[in-house]
């Protein structure tokens, strides 16, 4: 009897945090042995060249909410391919719920991602609602959105499971500009909610007492209304030589390796991947303290924790670490222990298997 499938589902392959995420699960289920397939509904994207070679892969080209097509696809797929877990990432939810009603057999569980964990009282929700009778289990990535499920949802399997983080990819293609010793690095798509306008303003106080230090910005531009502002920012303030911007780039191990601080700047997150990227590569962090942040550093142990939206704090913290190398070593080796203790693929597969198979 051939073994029974996994399908990981994500709107997109762009280098975001629940799109690594769902790609990782995919390959590390593969590398244990499972049945484990991966698809891109409406978009592919960079991360496809991260999906490993023994992992099936289907790409919809979904074109609207209702895609005959697509779902005719799809479900040739999952019967071809033994698949009875659909496990759907973010807004992925709606088609997979409509998948059930085609394929009634099919087991979905959804994973939660949304960031924006600080507003859940504005969230929109009456489509989740009813599409929440159909799910089998919900998957939140921090302990506020597992309680606004339990009490908005009607799915009654709902748990928190800590995200983890990985390098798969050990290409070595991206060369930080500016001189080595003194960088800073932000991992974060180009979105309102991570907040890089805020950060810009701290950099230009910070520059001021520390001119020899540049800021690298690595994350999806998408050529938004957002992301057009902060590169104009950038020249408004003059500060092309010092901030440098990079797009998405999939080598993030050898671009932390050139890096000396790690800072995300959020209004509103989950459990951002880039604040354990930051563990792994044994870099101390300046971060807002926002979703699951507070709970991953260690304030002042393993990193700093600052008010949202507030650079003259933000400024300070990026200041203390500049002027510490000692500081920097033990609050990284700090930050790398916590994070390979408490956030394991390991520890995360071992949860993830059980809630597969009960």
């Amino acid at each position: 009897m051939r073994k029974v499938g996994v399908i990981q589902v994500i709107d997109s392959l762009n280098t975001g945090g629940a799109e690594v995420l769902a790609v990782n699960i995919a390959n590390s289920l593969s590398q244990k042995g499972l049945n484990s397939h991966m698809c891109a509904t409406r978009k592919e994207g960079d991360l496809k060249d991260n999906i490993d070679r023994s992992v099936g892969y289907l790409f919809l080209n979904r074109q609207k909410v209702i895609d005959i097509k697509a779902f005719i696809n799809f479900r040739k797929y999952t019967k071809a391919n033994n698949i009875s877990i659909v496990h759907a990432h973010a807004t992925s939810f709606f088609f997979a719920v409509c998948m059930k009603l085609i394929h009634w057999k099919l087991k979905i569980v959804w994973h939660d991602h949304y960031g924006k964990s600080q507003d859940l009282s504005l969230r929109p929700s009456a489509v989740l609602k009813i599409s929440s009778f159909f799910l089998n289990t919900i998957i939140s990535v921090n302990n506020d959105l597992k309680d606004w499920a339990q009490h908005k949802l009607f799915c009654k399997d709902v748990l928190f499971l800590n995200n983890f983080a990985l390098f798969r990819n050990l290409d070595e293609e991206t060369t930080l500009q500016g001189s080595g010793g003194n960088r800073i690095i932000h991992l974060a798509a180009f979105r309102v909610q991570k907040d890089h306008e805020n950060l810009i303003n701290a950099f230009l106080s910070f520059l001021k007492r520390n001119p020899t230090w540049t800021l690298h910005l690595v994350g999806q531009l998408n050529n938004t209304a957002y992301s057009r502002k902060i590169l104009q920012l950038i020249k408004d303030l003059k500060l092309e030589k010092h901030i440098f911007v990079y797009d998405s780039c999939l080598d993030i191990k050898h671009i932390l390796k050139q890096s000396n601080i790690g800072v995300l700047s959020s209004k509103s997150e989950g459990l951002p991947l880039a604040l354990l990227e930051y563990g792994l590569a044994k870099l101390p962090v300046v971060v807002t303290n926002v979703g699951e942040c507070a709970k991953v550093v260690e304030n002042n142990k393993s990193g700093i924790v600052v008010t949202s939206n507030n650079s003259l704090e933000l400024e300070e913290a990026l200041h203390i670490l500049a002027n510490s190398k000692e500081k920097r070593v033990l609050f990284g080796e700090q930050h790398h222990k916590n994070v390979t203790e408490k956030y394991s693929e390991e520890k995360f597969m071992n949860q993830l298997l059980k809630i597969y198979t009960r």
